[in-house]
């Protein structure tokens, strides 16, 4: 194949106010023939201006900035230029996972530690974590930033007048299932914004317990409980094997396995992923467990996510009888597997983020 004919590198922006972290990054993104860096920013103002003139295809960006911080500067990109960020930064793990929540709640669509001093990562390891999640990160469509179009009411009833009239009643329209236990979410990429936005809606006194999956590298699991559990009106908790799924309270599934329901009771068991299974904790894994055990006894909510995790585990419940719901297309941050679980006519509902919370209390009969 000649020079001419090959496929014309994907442009990324490099943020970091560190010159030696800045010429790391470049060399190591394009070590890879498919990327091409197009610029650099040393703070977050210089970052807003360069992609809004340069509009690459994704942004790679350190949190830690002068004048504008990441996280200021990924809401500002996200709301004039929308494009896929990849955060990298050492203020992302253990105590400090909330600093990545806030990231991805921002609009970013991943996140990734830098090595630390005693890690026993390489620097070529490193290099190629940067290189295979910038692949995936480029690939995304992202929307304007999430949290200024979920605040626009206009939007959002605009929204829900397209869905209404391409897919089914809302639940005023529908039984209320008044036996339903268990309200089962999946998510993934833009999930922790979109999960504190549906959850903020259901009250204390819910009675029926939550179950969320949300896709999320190791180790960033019990970050995105604490962070709900603060800014949610239910206790956020992580999920382990033996405990019972209380009412009123949101179990999150632990990084590293599956989660599975096993029983009536509620209990739960946390089981090692099978070889090669992409996705961990897998969406699918415990929809179909849900399935199999409560019927029409639950209520299933697939979210913004990329990919197909969680469309057959959706079609499982609505096939056993329980009220499924997927979110828009509109307010999604990728329409990948809400898209493939309608697709599959695993969604009863199709609805715009704001008007799933609405939706599932009328369904557990809730006004």
């Amino acid at each position: 194949m000649t020079s001419a004919a090959r496929a014309t590198p994907t442009p990324v922006i490099v943020v970091d106010d560190s010159p030696v972290q800045r010429r790391f990054v470049r060399a190591a993104v394009e070590a890879d023939s498919d990327f091409t860096v197009v610029g650099e920013a040393r703070n977050g103002k210089e970052a807003v201006a360069l992609v809004a003139r340069l509009r690459p295809a994704a942004v790679l960006m350190d949190l830690d900035l002068p004048l504008m911080s990441g996280i200021e500067a990924i809401e500002a990109i996200m709301a004039a230029s929308p494009t896929p960020i990849l955060v990298y930064s050492a203020h992302v793990g253990g105590d400090e996972s909330a600093n990545a929540l806030e990231a991805l709640a921002a609009g970013a669509v991943d996140v990734l530690a830098k090595p630390r001093p005693d890690d026993l990562l390489s620097l070529d390891e490193y290099a190629d974590q940067i290189r295979r999640k910038l692949r995936v990160a480029s690939r995304i469509r992202v929307i304007t930033h999430p949290r200024g179009k979920l605040r626009s009411r206009e939007a959002v009833a605009a929204s829900s007048r397209l869905g209404l009239s391409r897919h089914a009643p809302l639940a005023g329209d529908r039984a209320v299932h008044t036996g339903v236990k268990l309200i089962a979410i999946g998510a993934s990429t833009g999930g922790p914004q979109a999960l504190h936005t549906l959850l903020s809606s259901l009250p204390t006194d819910l009675d029926q317990a939550v179950l969320v999956v949300q896709h999320m590298a190791d180790g960033f699991i019990p970050g995105l409980a604490s962070w709900l559990d603060q800014l949610v009106p239910m206790p956020v908790v992580v999920g382990a094997s033996g405990q019972r799924l209380q009412p009123g309270t949101i179990t999150i599934a632990p990084s590293g396995h599956n989660l599975l329901v096993q029983d009536a009771r509620l209990r739960i068991l946390c089981v090692e992923p099978d070889a090669g299974q992409f996705h961990v904790p897998g969406i699918d894994q415990c929809f179909t467990s849900v399935a199999d055990v409560l019927g029409p006894d639950a209520v299933g909510v697939l979210l913004t996510g990329m990919g197909r995790d969680g469309a057959q585990g959706l079609k499982a419940m609505r096939a056993r009888g329980a009220s499924t719901v997927g979110q828009d297309e509109a307010t999604s941050t990728v329409y990948g597997m809400p898209q493939a679980a309608f697709a599959l006519d695993a969604v009863e509902q199709q609805l715009p983020l704001h008007d799933i919370a609405p939706a599932v209390l009328g369904l557990v009969g809730r006004a």
